[in-house]
């Protein structure tokens, strides 16, 4: 073997290796039939495994001076095309829970905000009339029932009920 000009000899071997590389175009032949049939039978769609497939391609592609030079590229491309897969499973899957409800969408902030509200409008309002409203609003009571754990007429919780929410009318009324 003839060393090139400007080269050691361990040079030359990388040299060699260099020039027995297969070109991108022919290693997308030589493997594009097995990708897509084991993708097809991994996604159980065509579809998908076709866009699995683009998606492994081109980030081959982009790497092929790096990849080109493996011992085993189409090991590297069927292993960068699983982890689309598996990447992709874990989006569809977290998006298909949150889109029913599986993933919990309690929004901790509306939560504080709207207690927030609640307290601004109950605020202003005497004790009697809060617990009022409270008792035969929040907590479903009625008029006679909220009477007897307040200790007076039913008639006097209705009445300071019918305030409060004068009361907090008023107050949406001027905060909007």
């Amino acid at each position: 073997m003839a060393i090139p000009l400007g080269r050691t000899a361990a040079e030359a071997e990388g040299y060699e290796v260099a020039e027995a590389h297969i070109s991108f175009e022919t290693f997308f032949e030589q493997t594009r039939q097995r990708l897509f049939g084991g993708l097809c039978l991994v996604t159980g769609n065509r579809h998908e495994a076709e866009e699995i497939m683009q998606d492994a391609y081109l980030k081959v592609w982009e790497r092929w001076d790096r990849v080109g030079g493996m011992d085993d590229p189409d090991g590297y491309l069927f292993r960068t095309a699983m982890n689309g897969f598996r990447s992709r499973y874990r989006r569809t899957s977290l998006a298909l829970r949150k889109r029913m409800s599986l993933a919990p969408t309690v929004d901790d902030l509306a939560t504080v905000e709207d207690r927030d509200e609640v307290v601004r409008i109950l605020r202003p309002l005497s004790p009697a009339e809060r617990a009022s409203i409270v008792l035969t609003t929040m907590f479903g009571y009625s008029s006679e029932e909220a009477g007897r754990l307040l200790g007076v007429k039913a008639s006097t919780v209705r009445a300071h009920a019918t305030r409060a929410r004068a009361g907090a009318r008023a107050y949406s009324e001027g905060s909007s």
